[in-house]
């Protein structure tokens, strides 16, 4: 109750959790550095079930408003911080442009956020990106599988439990599951409105974008351009770093210095 350590509060891209080795990895750098971290499951991602017919989605700041907030009123002592990777990413910036001075954090960092949820859903169906999309949709399918024993998804979402395997692209799970389910009608809606990019110039608290220009999964026209941001924000942009990979030095010595940057960043606040 009386501890005035510095919490950081972290936001998982999709189908992440705990086990992701980029949150294990920033979770072991602030621990190190004074700070303690706590990551938010969304929906079905953690060992909890979901009881609920919805999952989650990009621009679902809901539950993200209700758990900084519960933070906020447990650890009364301790500054606040924020970090978010790709979907989650998305979701914190979109969060932080809503609330705008309303919000119970220092700083954010948002990384390999895809601003622009359009253009990733395009980008992600091309060349080796592809891989990646197939391994997230079995995810994504299986998790929509579940939902049919439990609820009467034939009807909510009008399509038989059969016809689940015939979604072949992130694009169609969003407009027949996540769009039907959270009222956005269609995929093109659910992006339009759930994308961060149209939140930024409305951003208050400081806040660090940190993005590769090689990132598989997104263009380059996925970047704000000046006049689009808010004066808190700081856009880091480097030319290598994938998708939340953002590792320099050698193969053997290898140097992840996404971790030092987010901590860097943060300790300037304390």
């Amino acid at each position: 109750e009386n501890d005035n350590t510095p919490i950081v509060i972290l936001f998982h891209g999709l189908e992440g959790s705990y086990n992701s080795p980029y949150i294990q990895g920033v979770m072991n750098k602030l621990a190190l550095n004074g700070f303690s971290s706590v990551l938010m499951h969304f929906r079905g991602c953690g060992d909890k079930e979901n009881k609920k017919a919805r999952l989650y989605h990009s621009g679902d700041t809901q539950d993200a408003k209700s758990w900084i907030d519960y933070i906020s009123k447990t650890y009364k002592n301790s500054q606040l911080f924020a970090a978010g990777y790709s979907l989650g990413g998305n979701m914190l910036l979109k969060l932080l442009g809503e609330m705008k001075n309303d919000i119970k954090l220092t700083s954010a960092v948002s990384v390999s956020a895809p601003m622009d949820l359009t253009n990733s859903a395009i980008r992600i169906q091309k060349g080796f990106s592809k891989i990646y999309q197939k391994h997230l949709l079995k995810h994504l399918k299986n998790a929509l599988l579940k939902k049919y024993k439990l609820f009467d998804m034939e009807n909510i979402i009008g399509l038989k439990k059969a016809e689940v395997k015939n979604i072949d692209s992130i694009w169609m799970f969003d407009h027949i599951y996540t769009a039907k389910m959270h009222d956005f009608g269609t995929a093109k809606n659910y992006y339009k409105q759930s994308s961060a990019k149209q939140y930024l110039k409305e951003i208050k608290i400081p806040t660090l974008i940190i993005h590769a220009i090689d990132d598989p999964f997104m263009t380059k026209e996925i970047l704000p351009k000046s006049n689009e941001i808010s004066d808190s924000i700081e856009l880091e942009v480097s030319a290598h770093g994938g998708h939340v990979g953002f590792i320099g030095g050698t193969i053997l010595k290898p140097k992840y210095w996404l971790e030092d940057r987010i901590v860097e960043y943060f300790k300037q606040f304390i």
